[in-house]
């Protein structure tokens, strides 16, 4: 009966083939995982984004209603109703 004689691994070859198991492994999970969290932030900023024009929307109302409410002609009907009048001589203009 012969003997095989069995070679063990040197240290180099045993780093070599631990470097390969790890990118093999690593980095599809690493890619996985970035393209996972850089989908998270998309959705994020979506929805980021959607809340942004809800409230422009919401302020371009209001201010058209303030700018409504502060017409001269909604100023003037209101006086009228509580029973004020417009009068000319009570204006003071003062010029700096």
């Amino acid at each position: 009966m012969k003997k095989k004689k069995t070679e063990k691994l040197k240290p180099l070859d045993r780093f070599m083939i631990f470097i390969i198991f790890v990118l093999t492994i690593g980095v599809p999970t690493s890619i996985v995982f970035t393209q996972a969290t850089l989908s998270k932030s998309n959705i994020e900023v979506e929805k980021m984004k959607s809340k942004v024009e809800k409230q422009a929307n919401n302020n371009q109302s209001l201010s058209m209603q303030v700018d409504e409410l502060a017409s001269l002609s909604n100023i003037q009907d209101i006086a009228k109703a509580y029973g004020l009048s417009y009068n000319n001589d009570n204006i003071i203009v003062i010029n700096n």
